[in-house]
């Protein structure tokens, strides 16, 4: 039997650098990258190093929410959503947390408000720690 964590198609993560105690997020295996909806990207600098300051809001029911974050630059590429368009997104690296794993992702920021979750994580993300149960939701964030 494997050693890896069991996971649902929607689990409750945390993003500790950027403040986000629980967010609901969208398992997605079909989805190389990860995606993350913010609003009000700008480019900065962070101690001499290119970054970005964006809005965050964790919890899709209450917009109202906001977490205004920043965070160092880690890429600009060229990444196609579902709709196959392709667009230019900001990528940041920073660590997340699911049940009793934590580890750093790469996350694509993008505006993915007419989703019904506001972050999706894809395949590089998971990486080789989870297997998906696409019968089951929050398996992981109720240990």
């Amino acid at each position: 039997m494997s050693d890896k964590t069991i996971i649902g198609r929607l689990e409750s993560i945390s993003l500790p650098d950027l403040m986000i105690e629980t967010m609901s997020v969208r398992i997605d295996t079909g989805a190389k990258t990860s995606s993350l909806h913010v609003d009000n990207i700008t480019e900065t600098t962070i101690n001499g190093k290119p970054g970005v300051s964006f809005d965050i809001h964790p919890n899709v029911h209450n917009v109202e929410q906001v977490v205004n974050c920043s965070a160092l630059l880690s890429d600009i590429r060229k990444v196609k959503s579902s709709n196959g368009i392709t667009e230019q997104r900001y990528v940041i690296e920073t660590p997340i947390k699911l049940g009793k794993d934590i580890w750093p992702i790469e996350i694509t920021l993008t505006d993915r408000s007419d989703m019904s979750y506001l972050m999706l994580l894809g395949r590089e993300g998971m990486g080789k720690r989870f297997l998906v149960d696409p019968a089951r939701a929050y398996v992981a964030s109720a240990e």
